[in-house]
């Protein structure tokens, strides 16, 4: 089994869920498309981790609902045991900061405005979802303590992201303050 169908397991493991709706719920932790998830549950459900259910919809099409078994849980039980992989960097913005001397000082500006903006909306979606967590679901044996040190950790990482972004955007505004006073 890979990473994301442990994913989809844990995923599962707290409500049953159509692929759809479980490839919306992973994007948070791991980008996937539907052609990675459906050939996995379908795997899955061959090994009889999960089950599924269709479920008729009046306005749509017919949805498949899958719910983890107990052997599914016991292969996430399992998997908390093993190693964790290093983990996978995806960064374009650090790519294009590697590259940014070969743009002009207003596409530079522009590249860390917008990515502000990004991180604004990341702290103000994450402060959501902890405003949402009662203080008594902040304890190791509730569920929702997951989501809280998640969401804590999300908000952390924006708030550190924001804080470099403006670090970076003073930089250049400084740089292009200079370029204007030597001209």
């Amino acid at each position: 089994m890979n990473t994301l169908s442990y994913g989809l397991l844990g995923l599962l493991a707290r409500r049953e869920s159509s692929g759809y709706e479980l490839m919306l719920r992973i994007q948070p932790f791991w980008q996937a498309k539907h052609s990675q998830i459906y050939p996995l549950l379908a795997r899955m459900e061959e090994k009889q981790l999960l089950s599924s259910r269709w479920v008729q919809q009046s306005d749509k099409p017919d949805k498949k609902i899958y719910v983890i078994t107990e052997s599914g849980l016991q292969k996430l039980r399992d998997w908390m045991y093993l190693p964790i992989a290093p983990a996978v960097t995806k960064d374009e913005l650090s790519l294009r900061t590697f590259c940014i001397w070969l743009t002009d000082i207003g596409i530079a500006l522009d590249i860390y405005e917008e990515r502000r903006v990004i991180y604004l909306d990341k702290i103000q979606y994450y402060e959501g979802i902890l405003k949402g967590i009662s203080k008594d679901n902040t304890q190791f044996a509730s569920k929702e303590f997951s989501n809280y040190i998640l969401a804590s950790k999300g908000l952390m990482m924006a708030e550190t992201e924001l804080k470099w972004c403006d670090w970076v955007l003073e930089l250049l505004k400084q740089h292009q303050m200079q370029e204007k006073n030597n001209k």
